[in-house]
């Protein structure tokens, strides 16, 4: 029997409302989950624990909650706190989930790894844009980096002409003046002394071009020679201490202690990415 072009399209068109009328009496347990951004969590797992109130971070709220759900369901957060600001309730209560899944130090930080976050959201929501460091005991001249933490530093250093030479690495508590920054992943240091003022402050910008929170420091900040600090934003690894830092940075501040405007010139700043983001572009 010959088909019109008529008689295909009304089938089609047939088709496509029963495929509505079955979605409209699907079960609760047959809807497609939520998908919850990885990349966008981590932004506010830093951004938003240091703020003095409930800010929501932009883009990631929806995110969070969603994680926030998920944990109120496992009696670990309070009703109170879902609320898509990942401050340091959601914090704590991430972190007594990674202990319920036996890890310790710092796999217990309450900031998710692609793990934890898939399997806290079984049967609740997917995952997308999952984020992992890689290898732990990684290097870089030398140095212990993480895996993506290298990948960011090679990049960074294609774009000068002068090599990047780390004075500090990750993973490690043995420089007191770091004030625990490097005690995790993502963070290290630079040695700057061999290079010009305006190749240290080209340095800066190709370091946070690639998605690192990087500032010169100089002697009258601190007890440190001349050097480049940089914490890899998004790094499921750093230290309380570093996501305080990219919480500064985030806001235009210099991650010290005393939390003072971000002193680097304006042309050697850049758009606020991370490494991920920065790997699409």
């Amino acid at each position: 029997m010959t088909r019109t072009r008529r008689w295909v399209l009304s089938q089609g068109a047939a088709a496509a409302a029963a495929l509505a009328a079955n979605a409209a009496f699907a079960t609760p347990g047959q809807a497609a989950l939520p998908v919850v951004d990885m990349e966008m969590v981590l932004l506010a797992a830093q951004v938003d624990p240091p703020k003095p109130d409930t800010g929501l971070t932009p883009g990631a709220s929806a995110h969070v909650i969603e994680v926030e759900r998920a944990l109120n369901a496992r009696g670990l957060l309070a009703s109170g706190s879902v609320d898509g600001h990942y401050g340091t309730s959601t914090v704590s209560a991430y972190a007594q989930w990674q202990q319920s899944l036996g890890y310790t130090g710092i796999d217990a930080n309450g900031i998710p790894g692609p793990t934890s976050l898939t399997r806290l959201g079984e049967g609740r929501y997917t995952v997308t844009r999952t984020v992992s460091t890689g290898s732990r005991t990684d290097s870089f001249t030398g140095e212990r980096v993480n895996t993506r933490t290298r990948n960011m530093l090679v990049a960074a250093d294609a774009k000068l002409a002068w090599a990047i030479t780390l004075s500090q690495g990750s993973y490690t508590s043995s420089n007191p003046s770091s004030a625990g920054t490097h005690d995790g992943g993502g963070v290290v240091d630079i040695s700057v002394s061999a290079l010009t003022t305006t190749q240290r402050w080209q340095t800066v910008k190709a370091l946070r071009t690639v998605g690192f929170a990087a500032w010169l420091r100089n002697p009258s900040q601190g007890d440190w020679p001349y050097h480049i600090h940089a914490a890899a934003v998004s790094d499921p690894d750093l230290s309380t201490q570093a996501r305080n830092q990219i919480h500064d940075y985030y806001f235009g501040k210099n991650g010290l202690a005393n939390h003072a405007a971000d002193d680097t010139p304006a042309g050697y700043r850049v758009a606020f990415t991370w490494w991920e983001k920065y790997s699409r572009s």
